[in-house]
């Protein structure tokens, strides 16, 4: 700089015209203000524990998610999202923040998938959202990529293949690679487009499925000290089995639906899933039905009844199936049975309270 340049520079700052005691004052006023800058940089109202706390109680929540029912989970993950919600609003520093802003986004995930099993599509899709704006200014792209996919799932059983693929385009976008949720995502993308009728769609997106599904690590990382690699192998059979079902084609189907029931049963506990069971025992069923064999379809479908988790979503492809057999084989008295007794499963959970939204 010149020296022109130079004088100039000081005199905007204040000094220059100072005398050498009233410069001391000035600095140390600055430092004092210094010291301000950094107390209010630290300034939080979190308390010591708060997120270590809030991290265990999200571990809870995601495995108590498959053991308890839907409603009891729901509530108690909604008073955090709430609390969470409060804790943005209080002050905290700017790793503090950050890092709230994930929990808030790991919760509406959760919220997501249970507003989901209650049969509440617009409060599932408003929490994915939430899930993945939180994520976006967090940037942490897994959680993004985990609520676009609880966002597919959501559009699918609402039948909306199109938003479904929309969804996972966004999550791929986001996923870390050589993830078990990218062959979850691509499956994803391949059922979607099965219920889009377009079986080179399905056959593309599954090839791709797999293709990530080799290039897994031995050791891919955990979700929650959950292994989630069980959630990429029942995506490689369960996914397809419902596939081929709306594809027409009841062999393959019923392959891939057996195989979806022995990964679940040769999966460790804390990782398996009722619904999802129950889910594979329906497109079994599905595939005897196509193929000619009511009674052994009844007989499934009754199996997928008696799962300790009959959410929405199992009572909606039950729904496929009784309406299914009841258009092949009317008048059957096993097939009215089926009906029947799904008929008051609906009507049980019609008597239930909605899942509250975001806003509440």
């Amino acid at each position: 700089m010149e020296p022109t340049k130079r004088r100039d520079a000081v005199k905007l700052a204040g000094l220059a015209m100072a005398a050498p005691v009233a410069a001391a004052q000035i600095l140390e006023q600055a430092a004092a203000e210094a010291m301000e800058f950094t107390r209010q940089a630290e300034a939080t109202s979190l308390g010591s524990g708060t997120l270590d706390h809030l991290d265990l109680a999200i571990t809870e929540f995601n495995r108590a998610y498959s053991l308890k029912p839907p409603r009891t989970v729901f509530d108690a993950v909604m008073d955090y999202r709430r609390k969470v919600d409060r804790l943005l609003k209080a002050p905290h520093t700017h790793r503090q923040e950050r890092e709230l802003l994930t929990f808030a986004g790991w919760l509406s995930e959760l919220l997501a998938w249970l507003a989901h099993d209650l049969g509440d599509a617009r409060a599932g899709l408003a929490f994915a959202t939430d899930a993945l704006v939180h994520g976006q200014e967090a940037g942490n792209g897994q959680l993004c990529a985990w609520a676009m996919d609880a966002a597919a799932s959501i559009n699918l059983y609402g039948h909306h293949p199109h938003k479904a693929r929309l969804a996972v385009a966004k999550g791929l976008a986001e996923a870390p690679a050589r993830h078990p949720l990218t062959v979850r995502l691509h499956a994803q993308a391949a059922r979607a487009a099965a219920a889009d009728g377009d079986a080179e769609g399905f056959t593309t997106a599954f090839h791709a499925a797999e293709d990530a599904h080799r290039s897994l690590p031995t050791c891919p990382p955990r979700r929650f000290g959950m292994d989630v690699m069980p959630l990429a192998d029942y995506a490689l059979t369960s996914y397809p089995a419902t596939s081929f079902i709306w594809l027409g084609q009841a062999e393959e189907a019923r392959q891939h639906a057996e195989r979806a029931l022995a990964t679940y049963k040769a999966a460790p506990k804390a990782s398996r899933s009722p619904s999802r069971e129950a889910i594979a025992r329906i497109d079994l069923a599905m595939a005897h039905a196509l193929s000619g064999a009511p009674e052994d379809a009844v007989a499934l479908g009754h199996q997928a009844l008696d799962s300790t988790r009959v959410v929405d979503s199992v009572r909606h492809r039950a729904s496929d199936l009784t309406s299914f057999l009841t258009r092949r084989y009317p008048r059957r008295p096993e097939v009215e049975s089926l009906r029947d007794r799904l008929d008051a499963l609906d009507a049980d959970a019609r008597r239930s309270p909605p899942a509250a939204g975001p806003g509440a």
